[in-house]
């Protein structure tokens, strides 16, 4: 039933607090204007983030199953995806890194089946906008030198397996304290100072203890995510925050501007099968809307609310990519635990550095080893419980339990001449030898971006698979596979590959922009074409593949954005 409160008006409507929205609704606040930012997610303050099994069993996306969590996982045909749903979007799970696109990676490329990879801007005029945003995160490289930090095992490996391959290796950007304050050396877990505009949380942050928990939620508030930063500084301009607020409906109105309606997630519906009609429903009014729902949500908006929106162009839903996404692992070359190479994948933040492999487009006599698409491999972490969880599955901890039982039994029953089970308690154990050993490899480039969005009845769906990307994918793997045998280890690919099947966190497209509404949704700017006023700020913008991790330039596109909208309204920008 929908309520009775008066409809209510606002400046500017931001949908989403991920990178594209967070950035959106600090640059309008601080220009004056009445900023409302709806997300569908909850707050996080440190400390909150789920940890044992009681709180990851709720800590997903699903809120008509009860389920208001965390982690919103999609399959489709070709590939799965897993997002984020809380104030702060994807910064609160990602892995902190912040590259700028490649210079020549901005590029216009025909699609196997018809169509362009076009990007309309460049880097030279995105380059003042990843300054400010870098300078808003606070971004720093991994300080793996410091004596605080010296056993960066992986970071070294990494740096070493460069070397012998001849690749490029860098230490990107990581948007985390490492330091109790600008100026001071590394240390951990000491407490932070807040920034001059607040904190929205009002809890205490503490500088990174490289617990390798940033994709699960840093519950020490080191990482610089987006809560921390830019939402903060928006509150502190007078933007109003609304979490747990789902944006349903887009309607375009007579005159100009944007009735938006949405559901509100209330506390109490956790835990309990809702319907979307049971679902307390608002609206609101702007003249100007910036959709930055993510890649999946700001497509399927628009998908959903196509009447409301006439004339949107055929481009919608298009020049679908997965960044190139794809996850491998480095293994023990055998199970001799006093040999084995030990990465230390628990020690410090996610990715600490990056291998660069060049693209075709960089060089300007293609070569053997320059001949196709391009990527980033990065090295992986995981919390120290996920050692148990691997060490504790498989054949081999059967046999340890099974042999461990029967020791057991037998010393009860006086069977055995020695009653001391310690041994047995180290055998039962293992010896580590799987968990010390392995190192995820995290890969990301160009793949084609040739997938496309559309509904199926009320739900989104997505087609898109690795086939044309073959041949970048199987690249990719080569240099992972090098990787291994310059190191010494073992290599295998995520069970999923062999279905030919990838897992993407960095889903992009859907809206794209472009030059006309012949190819692209959005002009340059953002600006959806036919309907002024209404904006797109998130990966769904992207007209192709990043390359590396995407959010800085989500962020420094929506910061343009922003700049280009307020130098046409006549205000400071």
């Amino acid at each position: 039933m929908r309520s009775a409160a008066p409809e209510e008006r606002a400046d500017a409507v931001v949908v989403g607090s991920g990178f594209g929205g967070s950035v959106s609704a600090y640059r309008l606040a601080e220009a004056g204007l009445d900023v409302v930012l709806l997300e569908r997610g909850k707050a996080y303050p440190p400390g909150s983030f789920p940890r044992n099994p009681h709180q990851m069993s709720r800590a997903f996306w699903d809120p008509t199953e009860g389920l208001q969590g965390l982690f919103d996982v999609w399959t489709f045909r070709g590939f799965d995806s897993i997002v984020s749903s809380g104030l702060g979007g994807g910064s609160l799970i990602y892995a902190n890194v912040m590259i700028r696109k490649d210079e020549r990676w901005f590029v216009c490329e025909p699609l196997p089946g018809g169509g362009y990879e076009k990007w309309p801007v460049g880097r030279a005029e995105l380059d003042p906008h990843y300054d400010a945003v870098e300078r808003m995160l606070d971004v720093t490289p991994y300080p793996f030198e410091s004596p605080a930090y010296a056993s960066s095992r992986k970071t070294q490996a990494m740096r070493e397996a460069a070397e012998k391959l001849g690749l490029e290796w860098s230490l990107p950007p990581l948007a985390v304290s490492f330091a109790p304050a600008p100026g001071q050396p590394p240390a951990i877990g000491l407490p932070l100072a807040d920034p001059p505009y607040g904190n929205l949380h009002g809890a205490q942050r503490r500088s990174c203890r490289l617990c390798g928990e940033c994709n699960l939620g840093c519950n020490d508030g080191a990482k610089n995510s987006l809560d921390h930063t830019y939402l903060s500084a928006a509150v502190a301009k007078g933007a109003e925050i609304r979490p747990r607020c789902e944006v349903r409906t887009i309607e375009a109105l007579d005159g100009g501007g944007y009735r938006v309606g949405y559901v509100e997630h209330l506390p109490e519906n956790e835990g309990r099968d809702v319907d979307w009609d049971e679902m307390p429903r608002r609206s609101i009014v702007c003249r100007k809307l910036i959709l930055a729902a993510g890649t999946y949500g700001t497509t399927f908006l628009l998908l959903r609310n196509r009447a409301t929106l006439p004339g949107l162009s055929d481009a919608l839903g298009t020049k679908f990519s997965g960044n190139g996404d794809l996850l491998t692992f480095l293994t023990p070359a055998d199970d001799d635990a006093e040999n084995v190479r030990q990465f230390g994948a628990t020690e410090g933040p996610v990715i600490t550095s990056a291998l660069r492999v060049p693209d075709a487009v960089d060089c300007d006599d293609v070569s053997e080893d320059c001949r196709d698409r391009g990527f980033y491999i990065q090295d992986g972490g995981y919390p120290a419980f996920a050692e148990w969880i691997a060490e504790t599955s498989g054949p081999k901890s059967l046999w340890r339990i099974g042999a461990f039982l029967g020791r057991w039994l037998l010393t009860a029953l006086k069977l055995a001449p020695d009653n001391s089970l310690g041994a047995e308690l180290s055998d039962l154990l293992g010896d580590g030898v799987l968990s010390a050993g392995a190192l995820p490899l995290l890969g990301m480039g160009r793949d084609v971006p040739d997938g496309v969005m559309t509904l199926d009845g009320d739900r989104l769906d997505v087609r898109w698979s690795s086939e044309t990307s073959m041949a970048y994918f199987e690249r990719l793997r080569s240099t992972m596979r090098r990787i291994a045998e310059v190191l010494g280890t073992g290599f295998v690919d995520n069970p999923m590959w062999f279905f030919r099947r990838i897992v993407t966190v960095h889903p992009l497209g859907g809206a794209p922009i472009g030059d006309h509404p012949g190819e692209a949704v959005c002009d340059a700017d953002g600006e959806v074409f036919g309907h002024p006023g209404l904006y797109v700020a998130d990966g769904a913008a992207m007209p192709g593949p990043v390359g590396p991790n995407p959010s800085l330039t989500i962020a420094a596109m929506a910061d343009r954005m922003c700049t280009r909208m307020l130098e046409r309204a006549g205000r400071p920008a």
